[in-house]
């Protein structure tokens, strides 16, 4: 999957919070009344989302291909890239920032479920 802009992803937020398929006139005006676009700019936004295969739109209703943790765990990977690692990401994000107990043991949980178990 492509990277994805601020745009799209704002524009699959709206997506993602009404009923789908959804109508693309209906789309433009909660564009309008929920990120303040135009007509042009909503349909520009749904084009290169339909391009990168994170939409659909046929026969005028528009549907998410993509679910919003698909979506998260794109941008994370991203983030992760351009990052250098994983550790270098989580050293960047808690320079100069204590964590709580509660958030400690969390990341820890994580961890440990991603590794399978393993010790």
């Amino acid at each position: 999957m492509d990277k994805l802009f601020d745009s799209e992803f704002r524009l699959l937020e709206v997506l993602w919070n009404v009923e789908t398929p959804i109508n693309s006139t209906q789309l433009v005006a909660l564009c309008k009344e929920r990120l303040d676009w135009n007509k042009s700019t909503t349909y520009t936004v749904l084009r290169k989302l339909c391009q990168k295969g994170a939409a659909k739109n046929e026969n005028a209703q528009v549907t998410p291909l993509l679910t919003r943790a698909q979506a998260i765990q794109a941008q994370s990977d991203e983030l992760v890239s351009r990052a250098g690692g994983l550790p270098l990401l989580f050293t960047a994000f808690l320079s100069g920032r204590k964590l709580t107990l509660q958030e400690a043991e969390e990341l820890k949980r994580l961890i440990d479920e991603s590794k399978g178990g393993e010790a």
